[in-house]
């Protein structure tokens, strides 16, 4: 059983996907605009289904206020079928884009399939917080602000753990490097995002001398940084 939330302004759909979650056994949580997802983010869904073209704000700017607060799957819903608009979503944080109309039945088991890899991926401790996460050969530790490969550990910097620990909270995201700049050194550090160019390079150079078969961190050109996602 998961809490999922789902954020559309068309009702018939709004109803088709609760009626069919909740047969399943998931809790469901619903908003009919932008605002309101926003708000019922902060109960921590384990996944969120979110429509783009809504009044307000638009689907596009709900997941960009959202994504720093909540970790769990987002899968657009859109009418928009090119590829730039999947892009966009996908760039800002999403992690799945379904065009509509749908069918159900894909998108029930894209959800499902979400969920399964959630509960692979992460390890929580006795207080419900998040202390383990593994992508793949990779696991990280952040209570103990360590990663491992294979089980044989790597030896990072502080900064270096801290952009891995950013990258792996949010897998699949893009981040620039002006963002990575921002959220590892903070705003009003000294130095500009050529520091993260260096750093990532030498993550990648530590992460190969383990495993140089496997891509961890992606330059996706013009935009910035993203750790793939791995099963």
């Amino acid at each position: 059983m998961s809490k999922i939330l789902i954020i559309d302004d068309e009702e018939d759909i709004v109803e088709l996907l609760k009626d069919s979650l909740e047969s399943k056994g998931h809790i469901v949580l619903t908003a009919r605009d932008g605002i309101k997802g926003v708000e019922m983010a902060k109960k921590q869904p384990e996944l969120i289904i979110l429509d783009i073209m809504m009044p307000g704000i638009d689907g596009y700017e709900v997941c960009r206020k959202i994504r720093d607060i909540v970790l769990c799957p987002i899968i657009f819903l859109s009418a928009k079928q090119s590829e730039t608009d999947r892009i966009k979503g996908l760039a800002l944080g999403g992690d799945d884009y379904v065009v509509k109309p749908f069918s159900l039945k894909e998108l029930l088991a894209r959800v499902e399939a979400h969920l399964r890899r959630e509960k692979r991926a992460v390890f929580l401790n006795e207080t419900g917080k998040r202390v383990f996460l593994n992508f793949g050969k990779l696991t990280i530790d952040l209570r103990s602000r360590q990663v491992r490969i294979n089980d044989i550990l790597v030896a990072l910097t502080k900064r270096e753990f801290d952009i891995i620990e950013l990258l792996l909270l949010h897998p699949g995201q893009v981040f620039s490097k002006e963002q990575i700049y921002e959220k590892v050194w903070g705003y009003d550090a000294e130095g500009d995002s050529f520091t993260v160019t260096e750093h990532i390079k030498n993550i990648r150079a530590k992460f190969s001398e383990i495993d140089p078969d496997t891509q961890y961190i992606s330059t996706v050109w013009g935009i910035g940084y993203r750790f793939e996602k791995l099963k």
